[in-house]
Formats: structure tokens, sequence, C-alpha cells
């Protein structure tokens, strides 16, 4: 096909089953030390008024956690973990308040819906989840054959 182009991704099946097995256990861990869901969004967005309660320590220190991951990769490896980001600042910052407003009208993001909700059953989380992947599906089928 004439003007389509692919890109190819690495695929890494025990790096991904790693990960994957490292969000889940830091799920549970988290749901059984505390009995609150790791639902990102929701905990960044306590992190500001009104929000001040005896957890706000927690979500500090949750919060940090995700902005030490990459910083502890370099410690470990010698390099930055690879990223790339082909987008401009507008596609960006539409992006980023699209993600916001998703999270907010689904009332959770993935981390909360995906692996914490479906994990407990739940219907919304499973809604919520089939949403987010129809809408990542047909973005990235849009992007990819009609840009």
């Amino acid at each position: 096909m004439e003007g389509v182009q692919m890109t190819a991704t690495s695929f890494t099946p025990v790096a991904s089953l790693a990960g994957g097995a490292l969000i889940g256990f830091a799920a549970v861990l988290l749901m059984w030390a505390t009995g609150r869901i790791a639902g990102v969004s929701g905990i960044a967005a306590r992190l500001f008024p009104p929000y001040e309660d005896r957890e706000l320590a927690g979500r500090v220190a949750f919060v940090a956690g995700l902005i030490a991951a990459p910083l502890l990769v370099r410690l470990a490896t010698g390099s930055w973990p690879a990223q790339v980001i082909e987008a401009g600042t507008a596609v960006l910052v539409v992006a980023g308040l699209l993600v916001g407003f998703g999270s907010v009208w689904g009332s959770g993001c993935t981390s909360g819906h995906g692996v914490c909700g479906l994990s407990r059953l739940s219907a919304r989380s499973l809604v919520a989840t089939a949403t987010f992947m129809a809408t990542g599906i047909a973005t990235v089928f849009v992007l990819r054959h009609w840009s």
C-alpha cells in the first residue's frame, strides 16, 4: 500500500510480563496495606486542596515513586529509558486534556479500572476498560491509516 507507514515495535514478552506482575503486585500491596485502589488519577487529584487528610503523605509517596522510577532505571543501567514522542506540543496538550477529561468522566483511569477494577470483577470497570481500549485502538488505526 502506497503512503502507509508502519511503525515497528519490539516484542518483549519477558519485560512485559515482569512489568505487569510488578504493577499487579504493587496494586495488591496498596490494597492490602491501606485498603485503597491504586488508581493513579484519583491519587494524583487528591494531592491538591480541598483534599487534606491523614493519607496525604501516602499519596505524595505514591506519586514520588512514579517520578523516581526512571531515575532508578538511570542509576541501574546508566541510561535513560528509551522514549520517543513524535507529536507536537499542541497534540500533547490536547491529548492530556482528553485523558484528564476521560479520567474524570469515567470516574477513574486505566490503572484504577483496568488493573484494580477488573480484578474485582467490577462491571463499571469492564465498560470503562473496554471504552479505553476501543478508543486507543481506533486512535492508532486513524493515525496510522488516515493521516
